[in-house]
């Protein structure tokens, strides 16, 4: 059997590592250097020339240069961080918000469109609105559940059709696990591609991480990660990725390389000695919200829990959809609590061992406010319209034992106080 032949977990333990160059060490060495000795002036010109991508390499390969552009730790893990989502080729980044902001400069214009879906995730929300905008770039909305039909007539009768360049979808959407539908947003941007233009689909699966959801195979060009959650998946880094097609991604690593948005060679080391263990974390955590999501449909002081476990109950449109692209349910789960953010933060203030913090996809579990902590840059309107509201708490499920989740959830809980309903005189 070909080494690549093996499953991705097995290969996230060797592969692209070749322990012969560096003194027979098992596990590959941190390369912290910022640059790298060239053979002969004649390499460094043409490691030069494959860089800035001008012709006449067919079928040479780019030696080490300055760690900006290229270095082992960064292409290792670029490497293996294609496996799992049948990618051509994997960039690796500073921060997610750097893997989104760097892709999309990258394709896009003054004057072009990009279609976007709701709810995004806070950062990537100012980003499209006021960062995008600011550089010419018109944004539309859409929102899960709909239809193709209500999509394409949206774009034709607001003009923007002719100008898309690009659709951005976040599935599940953070923090509601709403659920876009791939093949459809696929099938939207090969019908408004024209021959000299490419209408792109980007998918930010940061919430399913590699594991749970593979866009590619549903017609997404490019998938991007924060490698800060399930990747790192230890609270201990700040990383991003996109995957994708060589073109596509050869093309991204171009605007890396001048914006300077590249990963280090110490995060990196990091994310390989995560990614040999992303599965097992990543099923232990799923098992978790399960539970967790059990026991809050059934107390009294939550009104809906928002899980792709209930997918069925909450969004029965969506249930093709979870059934079609989703390969399990997930790690994260949000809940309304009966009340508001007084009743919100009381639970969150007495919570024992989950920590109340931001991020998602680590080890431990955190709880959290989306509506004053990662989407409070949200216009309220919005927010209240895809029930982003006061009474809803955030949780990302970890690794513990979840029966002591379990517990510290009901605890917190019962300080709780439900304020009486008022009662019309």
């Amino acid at each position: 059997m070909k080494q690549p032949d093996f499953s991705p977990e097995t290969l996230m333990l060797g592969y692209g590592y070749k322990p012969e160059l560096s003194e027979g060490a098992v596990k590959c060495p941190i390369f912290q250097t910022s640059t790298f000795v060239f053979k002969s002036a004649e390499d460094g010109k043409a490691f030069f020339e494959m860089a800035y991508g001008k012709p006449g390499h067919d079928g040479e390969e780019m030696g080490l240069i300055y760690s900006r552009i290229n270095n082992p730790d960064m292409e290792i893990l670029e490497e293996r961080l294609k496996l799992w989502d049948g990618g051509e080729k994997a960039a690796a980044f500073s921060s997610g918000m750097s893997a989104i902001a760097s892709t999309l400069l990258t394709f896009l214009s003054p004057g072009d469109v990009v279609l976007y879906s709701n709810p995004l995730y806070g950062g990537t929300h100012k980003f499209i609105h006021h960062i995008l905008t600011h550089f010419g770039v018109e944004v539309i909305g859409f929102q899960a559940g709909q239809s193709r039909k209500e999509v394409e007539k949206m774009l034709v009768e607001s003009g923007h059709a002719r100008r898309l360049k690009m659709i951005f979808i976040e599935t599940p959407a953070n923090p509601t696990n709403d659920l876009i539908d791939i093949d459809m947003c696929s099938t939207i941007a090969r019908r408004f591609s024209l021959a000299d233009k490419k209408v792109l689909l980007a998918v930010d699966n940061t919430y399913m991480g590699p594991l749970w959801q593979h866009p590619l195979k549903h017609g997404a060009d490019l998938v991007l990660y924060s490698a800060t959650k399930y990747i790192g998946g230890h609270s201990d880094v700040i990383a991003g990725a996109a995957v994708g097609s060589a073109e596509l991604i050869g093309k991204i690593k171009k605007t890396r390389t001048f914006f300077g948005t590249m990963i280090d060679p110490h995060t990196s080391w990091l994310l390989m000695r995560s990614l040999e263990t992303l599965k097992i974390r990543m099923e232990a955590a799923a098992i978790n919200a399960e539970q967790v999501a059990g026991y809050l449909a059934l107390h009294p002081k939550v009104e809906k829990v928002y899980y792709l476990g209930y997918t069925a109950e909450n969004n029965p449109e969506q249930l093709a959809v979870f059934n079609k692209q989703c390969l399990g349910r997930g790690a994260m789960l949000s809940f309304d609590i009966r009340g508001g953010e007084k009743e919100a933060f009381t639970f969150l203030n007495n919570l024992k061992h989950i920590k109340l913090a931001v991020s998602l996809g680590g080890t431990e579990s955190l709880a959290e406010h989306p509506a004053s902590m990662t989407h409070s840059d949200v216009p309220f309107e919005e927010r209240e319209e895809l029930h982003i509201t006061d009474k809803m708490i955030r949780l990302s499920m970890g690794i513990e034992n979840g029966r002591d989740l379990v517990s510290d959830i009901e605890q917190a809980l019962e300080k709780v106080k439900i304020p009486e309903p008022v009662l019309a005189l």
